[in-house]
Protein backbone atom coordinates (compact mmCIF):
# COMPACT_ATOMS: atom_id res chain seq x y z
CA UNK A 1 0.00 0.00 0.00
CA UNK A 2 1.34 3.59 -1.01
CA UNK A 3 -0.09 6.25 1.48
CA UNK A 4 -0.81 9.35 0.09
CA UNK A 5 -2.44 12.00 3.28
CA UNK A 6 -4.06 14.57 1.95
CA UNK A 7 -2.82 17.95 2.54
CA UNK A 8 -6.43 19.52 2.63
CA UNK A 9 -7.28 18.21 6.05
CA UNK A 10 -3.80 19.54 7.46
CA UNK A 11 -2.93 22.61 9.72
CA UNK A 12 -1.79 24.91 6.96
CA UNK A 13 -0.41 26.89 9.63
CA UNK A 14 1.94 24.38 10.71
CA UNK A 15 2.00 22.56 7.07
CA UNK A 16 5.53 21.91 7.24
CA UNK A 17 5.34 20.24 10.71
CA UNK A 18 2.13 18.01 9.52
CA UNK A 19 3.81 16.84 6.98
CA UNK A 20 7.22 15.75 8.85
CA UNK A 21 4.97 13.59 11.15
CA UNK A 22 3.14 11.96 8.47
CA UNK A 23 6.16 10.64 6.39
CA UNK A 24 7.76 9.92 9.51
CA UNK A 25 4.76 7.85 10.45
CA UNK A 26 5.69 6.14 7.02
CA UNK A 27 3.36 8.08 4.59
CA UNK A 28 5.23 7.93 1.34
CA UNK A 29 3.53 10.05 -0.62
CA UNK A 30 1.95 13.49 0.01
CA UNK A 31 -1.40 14.46 -1.87
CA UNK A 32 -1.97 17.98 -3.00
CA UNK A 33 -5.64 19.07 -3.90
CA UNK A 34 -5.80 21.82 -6.06
CA UNK A 35 -8.99 23.59 -7.04
CA UNK A 36 -9.95 26.17 -8.65
CA UNK A 37 -13.31 27.13 -7.58
CA UNK A 38 -14.76 26.71 -11.14
CA UNK A 39 -14.33 22.71 -11.65
CA UNK A 40 -14.91 22.14 -8.36
CA UNK A 41 -16.92 24.51 -5.82
CA UNK A 42 -13.99 25.22 -3.54
CA UNK A 43 -10.58 27.49 -4.12
CA UNK A 44 -7.09 25.69 -2.69
CA UNK A 45 -3.40 26.41 -3.52
CA UNK A 46 -1.40 26.77 -6.54
CA UNK A 47 2.36 26.25 -7.72
CA UNK A 48 3.69 28.63 -5.37
CA UNK A 49 2.85 26.25 -2.09
CA UNK A 50 3.79 23.37 -4.14
CA UNK A 51 7.37 24.89 -4.25
CA UNK A 52 7.39 25.35 -0.69
CA UNK A 53 6.33 22.16 0.24
CA UNK A 54 9.34 20.81 -2.31
CA UNK A 55 11.49 22.34 0.13
CA UNK A 56 10.79 20.89 3.17
CA UNK A 57 10.32 17.29 2.00
CA UNK A 58 11.10 14.40 0.24
CA UNK A 59 8.36 12.74 -0.10
CA UNK A 60 6.59 11.96 -3.31
CA UNK A 61 4.28 14.89 -4.47
CA UNK A 62 1.36 13.64 -5.71
CA UNK A 63 -0.61 16.81 -7.20
CA UNK A 64 -4.16 16.55 -8.51
CA UNK A 65 -5.33 19.11 -10.15
CA UNK A 66 -9.14 19.89 -9.56
CA UNK A 67 -9.27 22.08 -12.42
CA UNK A 68 -10.47 22.99 -15.78
CA UNK A 69 -8.56 23.78 -18.55
CA UNK A 70 -5.56 21.86 -16.49
CA UNK A 71 -3.11 21.70 -19.64
CA UNK A 72 -2.52 26.10 -18.77
CA UNK A 73 -0.86 25.10 -15.33
CA UNK A 74 0.92 21.74 -15.60
CA UNK A 75 4.84 22.64 -16.90
CA UNK A 76 4.25 25.22 -13.55
CA UNK A 77 3.37 22.59 -11.08
CA UNK A 78 6.50 20.59 -12.89
CA UNK A 79 8.55 23.39 -12.22
CA UNK A 80 7.03 23.78 -8.70
CA UNK A 81 8.60 20.30 -8.09
CA UNK A 82 5.62 18.06 -8.64
CA UNK A 83 6.51 14.14 -8.92
CA UNK A 84 3.00 13.31 -10.73
CA UNK A 85 0.13 15.19 -11.87
CA UNK A 86 -3.09 13.73 -11.89
CA UNK A 87 -5.89 15.65 -14.37
CA UNK A 88 -9.79 14.89 -14.37
CA UNK A 89 -10.76 13.23 -17.78
CA UNK A 90 -14.15 15.79 -17.33
CA UNK A 91 -12.04 18.59 -17.50
CA UNK A 92 -9.78 18.07 -20.53
CA UNK A 93 -10.91 17.81 -24.14
CA UNK A 94 -7.60 16.22 -25.56
CA UNK A 95 -7.02 14.04 -22.99
CA UNK A 96 -4.93 11.96 -24.47
CA UNK A 97 -2.43 15.25 -25.24
CA UNK A 98 -2.43 16.39 -21.81
CA UNK A 99 -1.73 13.32 -20.23
CA UNK A 100 1.58 12.71 -23.39
CA UNK A 101 2.66 16.43 -22.28
CA UNK A 102 2.82 15.60 -18.40
CA UNK A 103 4.82 12.24 -19.63
CA UNK A 104 7.55 14.43 -21.69
CA UNK A 105 8.09 16.64 -18.62
CA UNK A 106 9.32 13.78 -16.74
CA UNK A 107 6.23 13.16 -14.43
CA UNK A 108 3.83 10.23 -13.74
CA UNK A 109 1.08 11.11 -15.37
CA UNK A 110 -2.59 10.34 -13.82
CA UNK A 111 -6.17 11.00 -14.92
CA UNK A 112 -9.56 10.82 -12.63
CA UNK A 113 -12.77 10.01 -12.64
CA UNK A 114 -15.92 11.48 -11.00
CA UNK A 115 -18.17 9.33 -9.39
CA UNK A 116 -20.53 9.75 -11.98
CA UNK A 117 -18.21 9.29 -15.42
CA UNK A 118 -17.87 6.08 -16.77
CA UNK A 119 -14.64 4.32 -16.74
CA UNK A 120 -14.88 3.93 -20.65
CA UNK A 121 -14.04 7.74 -20.65
CA UNK A 122 -10.27 6.45 -19.97
CA UNK A 123 -10.30 3.45 -22.36
CA UNK A 124 -8.44 5.13 -24.69
CA UNK A 125 -5.84 7.12 -22.77
CA UNK A 126 -4.32 3.94 -21.07
CA UNK A 127 -0.74 4.12 -22.67
CA UNK A 128 0.16 7.18 -21.48
CA UNK A 129 -1.00 6.23 -17.74
CA UNK A 130 0.63 5.77 -14.93
CA UNK A 131 -2.22 6.14 -12.33
CA UNK A 132 -6.13 5.97 -12.05
CA UNK A 133 -7.72 7.71 -9.60
CA UNK A 134 -11.19 6.88 -8.71
CA UNK A 135 -13.27 9.62 -6.75
CA UNK A 136 -15.19 7.87 -4.16
CA UNK A 137 -16.87 11.65 -3.47
CA UNK A 138 -17.69 14.38 -5.12
CA UNK A 139 -14.72 16.72 -5.49
CA UNK A 140 -14.56 19.86 -3.79
CA UNK A 141 -14.23 19.40 -0.02
CA UNK A 142 -12.73 17.25 2.38
CA UNK A 143 -14.57 15.02 5.29
CA UNK A 144 -17.31 13.56 2.92
CA UNK A 145 -18.91 10.64 2.97
CA UNK A 146 -17.38 7.69 0.81
CA UNK A 147 -19.53 6.85 -1.70
CA UNK A 148 -20.48 2.93 -1.75
CA UNK A 149 -22.20 3.09 -5.49
CA UNK A 150 -18.02 3.34 -6.54
CA UNK A 151 -17.21 0.09 -5.03
CA UNK A 152 -18.16 -1.86 -8.82
CA UNK A 153 -15.94 1.05 -10.15
CA UNK A 154 -13.10 -0.31 -8.71
CA UNK A 155 -13.12 -3.91 -10.05
CA UNK A 156 -14.19 -2.54 -13.71
CA UNK A 157 -10.95 -0.30 -13.29
CA UNK A 158 -8.94 -2.87 -12.07
CA UNK A 159 -10.39 -4.95 -15.15
CA UNK A 160 -9.61 -2.43 -17.24
CA UNK A 161 -5.36 -2.04 -16.25
CA UNK A 162 -5.01 -5.89 -16.08
CA UNK A 163 -1.83 -6.59 -15.93
CA UNK A 164 -0.25 -2.93 -17.03
CA UNK A 165 2.11 -0.55 -14.87
CA UNK A 166 -0.83 1.71 -14.03
CA UNK A 167 -1.63 2.23 -9.96
CA UNK A 168 -4.77 2.41 -9.32
CA UNK A 169 -5.95 5.13 -6.31
CA UNK A 170 -8.74 6.03 -4.48
CA UNK A 171 -9.73 9.32 -2.85
CA UNK A 172 -12.55 10.20 -0.93
CA UNK A 173 -14.18 8.95 2.62
CA UNK A 174 -11.15 6.70 3.19
CA UNK A 175 -10.46 5.83 6.57
CA UNK A 176 -10.00 2.25 8.66
CA UNK A 177 -12.96 1.14 8.99
CA UNK A 178 -13.22 0.82 5.16
CA UNK A 179 -9.29 -0.01 4.41
CA UNK A 180 -8.93 -3.72 4.16
CA UNK A 181 -12.11 -3.69 1.94
CA UNK A 182 -10.31 -1.45 -0.52
CA UNK A 183 -7.23 -2.63 -0.95
CA UNK A 184 -8.58 -6.43 -0.98
CA UNK A 185 -9.99 -5.41 -4.14
CA UNK A 186 -6.52 -4.35 -5.56
CA UNK A 187 -6.52 -0.60 -4.20
CA UNK A 188 -2.93 0.59 -5.02
CA UNK A 189 -2.79 4.21 -3.43
CA UNK A 190 -5.15 5.38 -0.91
CA UNK A 191 -5.43 9.43 -0.11
CA UNK A 192 -6.62 9.56 2.99
CA UNK A 193 -7.16 13.10 4.30
CA UNK A 194 -9.64 14.60 7.48
CA UNK A 195 -9.25 10.15 8.78
CA UNK A 196 -5.61 11.32 9.23
CA UNK A 197 -5.51 14.98 10.26
CA UNK A 198 -8.57 15.30 11.69
CA UNK A 199 -7.86 12.01 14.01
CA UNK A 200 -6.32 12.32 18.04
CA UNK A 201 -3.01 10.89 16.75
CA UNK A 202 -2.15 10.96 13.15
CA UNK A 203 1.13 8.94 13.49
CA UNK A 204 -1.27 6.22 15.28
CA UNK A 205 -3.87 6.13 12.77
CA UNK A 206 -1.11 5.80 9.66
CA UNK A 207 0.71 2.53 11.62
CA UNK A 208 -3.39 1.62 11.99
CA UNK A 209 -3.42 1.95 8.37
CA UNK A 210 -0.28 -0.16 7.59
CA UNK A 211 -1.18 -2.86 9.99
CA UNK A 212 -4.45 -3.29 8.11
CA UNK A 213 -2.58 -3.38 4.94
CA UNK A 214 -0.18 -5.78 5.72
CA UNK A 215 -3.10 -8.01 7.79
CA UNK A 216 -4.59 -8.12 4.29
CA UNK A 217 -1.11 -9.46 2.03
CA UNK A 218 -1.41 -12.41 4.64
Amino acid sequence: MILAPSILSADFSQLAHDLEKVVSAGAQWIHIDVMDGHFVPNITIGPIVVKHIRRTTSAYLDCHLMISEPDRYIDAFAEAGADGITIHAEACTHLHRTLSRIRELGLKSGVSLNPSTPVSAIEYVLEVTDLVLLMSVNPGFGGQSFINAVIPKVDEVRKLISQRDILLQIDGGVGTDNLGMLLSKGIDVIVAGSSIFNSMDPESTIKEMFAIAAANES
